[in-house]
């Protein structure tokens, strides 16, 4: 193997365990994955959509694999409930309607306006004043213990935690982060609301897979660097897993104020390194 190829795989390998790494916690992927890049001065060689395809299609799996007794409750319990009209299913059948409504504000924001997102909201000072956003609004919420859980949900809190996310289109406001803080605030249960925030994942990641999917099979470059592709979706696939279980982990005991720390750390530093230059 050349040297070259050599440093193409170690380097997707990175960014892939880079990007699963971040995906789960609330410090936004999408903006540290352009920190690296900026930073480091790592270049992708592929078409931006296309590496964002295919990790954020592995985080994706990461999610499944871990919810999928939840899922598997809600296909089962909810949409059963359409047909059995069990009162005992009931909270289930209300929880995937809060997961549709939770859906389309990111949805329809995305796509008709991630363009002028990605053009004008993407500058690496964005980035760091979106970090320092995060920071501030998880460190507000650090002591907060709701009570309501998935039965307690309300549409109004499927409306806010919805628009919460779409807020998250832009690099360097968490997703995790804005829903959960959302959630939180509106007195909701710590794993109420993660779980919910995870779940709320996955529609929106398929629907960005849907729209991609044809830019994606339309890149020349696919059959060249099919093994790089590879090693980045295997390395964000099981970098998200385990992060996600960590984060599980820190959300039961209620440590969110470490990351708020920590965007409120790397966010000032990274306007002061750009000031310098």
């Amino acid at each position: 193997m050349e040297l070259e190829q050599l440093y193409i795989i170690l380097k997707y390998l990175f960014l892939g365990l880079f990007q699963g790494l971040t995906e789960p916690i609330p410090v936004s992927s999408s903006g540290h994955l352009q920190l690296a890049q900026y930073f480091l001065g790592i270049e992708i060689e592929v078409k931006e959509f296309t590496f964002e395809l295919i990790v954020n299609s592995a985080s994706l799996i990461a999610v499944l694999l871990i919810y999928r007794e939840d899922i598997k409750r809600l296909i089962v319990r909810g949409l059963g409930y359409i047909k059995t009209k069990d009162p005992a299913d009931k909270k289930e059948f209300h929880f995937i309607i809060y997961l549709i409504i939770g859906t389309i504000p990111a949805g329809l924001i995305g796509v008709l306006f991630s363009d002028k997102i990605s053009e004008n909201l993407s500058s690496i000072t964005t980035v760091a004043i979106a970090l320092m956003v995060t920071g501030i609004a998880l460190f507000m919420i650090r002591n907060l213990r709701g009570r309501r859980g998935e039965g307690g949900m309300t549409i109004k809190d499927a409306i806010i935690i919805g628009f919460a996310q779409a807020v998250a289109l832009i690099p360097g406001i968490s997703r995790s982060g804005a829903t959960i803080v959302a959630a939180m605030a509106r007195g909701i249960h710590q794993e109420t609301a993660l779980r919910y925030s995870f779940l709320l994942f996955i529609p929106v990641s398929l629907g960005g897979m849907v729209l991609s999917i044809s830019d994606f099979l339309k890149d020349d470059q696919l059959a060249e660097l099919w093994i790089p592709y590879v090693i980045a979706f295997l390395g964000a696939l099981i970098a998200s897993y385990f992060s996600l279980k960590w984060f599980m982990n820190i959300m039961a005991k209620g440590n969110l104020v470490y990351f708020a720390i920590y965007c409120l750390t790397v966010g000032p530093i990274v306007l002061l390194v750009l000031f310098l230059q």
